[in-house]
């Protein structure tokens, strides 16, 4: 289960309402944009956009395949150790990376440059969220603070 049904603290269920209202518009914007005609995007760029769906994806995959714990909820659960091997010693949050770049390749898949509106009101949300939770995962998951120093960067290596 996921979305905010699933999550258990009071802020994370409110976050994940709007990223879910924010992934709804994601895919709706482009279709209004398609239906009046807003957005003329190449096809070339179309074709990027869809190459960014599909890498975001695959690294999704690398993550979860690294990561056994890796989850759409926040939460720790029993026996659950720091990651800190593949994409994890790369940014510490190698899944919400990767979403970023299926979540950017969204709109240009769909021939929608108002969609990257869609695109920034979920992403304002999901930066909420991964700052929630590194406060929680610093709290509750031993080992998370030394992680936080050994891996700096959040989501983009040598950037942020």
């Amino acid at each position: 289960m996921a979305g905010p049904t699933a999550e258990k603290e009071a802020t994370q269920k409110v976050i994940m309402v709007f990223a879910s209202m924010g992934f709804i518009a994601l895919l709706v914007v482009p279709a209004f944009d398609f239906r009046f005609g807003w957005s003329a995007v190449p096809l070339s760029v179309v074709a990027v956009g869809d190459i960014l769906v599909a890498v975001g994806f695959y690294f999704i995959f690398l993550v979860y395949r690294e990561n056994t714990f890796a989850s759409a909820t926040i939460e720790v659960a029993e026996n659950q150790k720091v990651v800190s091997t593949g994409p994890y010693a790369l940014v510490r949050h190698p899944m919400y990376a990767s979403a970023l770049l299926y979540l950017i390749g969204t709109p240009l898949a769909l021939g929608s440059y108002w969609g990257f509106l869609a695109f920034l009101f979920m992403m304002s949300f999901l930066i909420w969220r991964l700052f929630d939770e590194e406060r929680f995962l610093a709290k509750n998951l031993p080992g998370y603070v030394e992680y936080q120093r050994q891996v700096q960067y959040r989501l983009v290596p040598n950037v942020w």
